[in-house]
């Protein structure tokens, strides 16, 4: 019966296997077919239009995403056209980087070169002197001397008594301050010495003056001023390392 079951099932429509089949349950006292088998293909149609709403709202998301990612680089790129004067919409981006990395580059070394002389050391004196490159013509050197201390008003009368002594040609000198801090800076040169030509080792020996005479100067003021602190609170004991 079974094999007889099997033949017409094979050899007739899907509707008539069906219901062949759920007859042929029925007379083996099973449930009914018509519940077990009623519409497998309208459950797979189901599950299939689920999937393809999720593919969908998926794939639009990822289209949103992508256009509000391209949105905001082009802002950008954009904004960095602004900032290179030479730039074009048609650049490509990677000139366009490479333009602007050159362009800050060279901002942040003119930057540093403007600021190198304003720059004032806040904890420490110091007083250099070293050549300074400046166009004085031919036969001629200057160097560039430097005192960094606290600010006292009796400094400025021992470096202009110090200046005079040296008899120094002085070619600028500037002043700055910040705070309770300020920078000197005196300019001076050395020119022709015998047969027209710079005598190198005079200029040094001059230079290393210089050093010392400064270094005179704010050894006094550090000396006036830990004396002034000492004077200001006479009754406090002071601290033995």
């Amino acid at each position: 019966m079974v094999y007889t079951f099997c033949e017409r099932v094979s050899s007739s429509g899907y509707d008539d296997d069906l219901e062949l089949l759920n007859d042929s349950l029925h007379e083996f006292g099973g449930c009914g077919g018509s519940v077990l088998l009623s519409s497998p293909i309208e459950r797979v149609g189901g599950k299939n239009e689920n999937c393809e709403a999720k593919a969908l709202a998926a794939l639009k998301n990822h289209s949103e995403a992508e256009r509000r990612r391209r949105e905001r680089i082009n802002g950008h790129l954009a904004t960095l056209r602004g900032l290179v004067a030479s730039a074009h919409q048609k650049m490509d981006k990677a000139t366009l980087l490479a333009k602007v990395i050159s362009q800050v580059k060279e901002l942040k070394k003119n930057a540093m070169e403007a600021s190198k002389d304003f720059l004032i050391p806040m904890e420490t004196d110091e007083v250099k002197v070293e050549p300074y490159d400046i166009k004085l013509g031919y036969g001629c050197m200057s160097y560039m001397a430097t005192i960094c201390c606290d600010y006292q008003p009796e400094i400025l009368c021992d470096l202009k008594k110090t200046l005079d002594a040296l008899q120094l040609q002085l070619v600028k000198s500037e002043m700055s301050t910040l705070e309770r801090r300020m920078k000197n800076v005196f300019v001076f040169t050395c020119c022709k010495g015998v047969n027209n030509s710079v005598d190198v080792e005079a200029c040094q020996s001059i230079g290393n003056v210089v050093h010392k005479a400064l270094g005179s100067v704010l050894e006094k003021a550090s000396m006036s001023m830990e004396f002034a602190l000492t004077t200001s609170y006479p009754n406090k004991r002071r601290r033995m390392c």
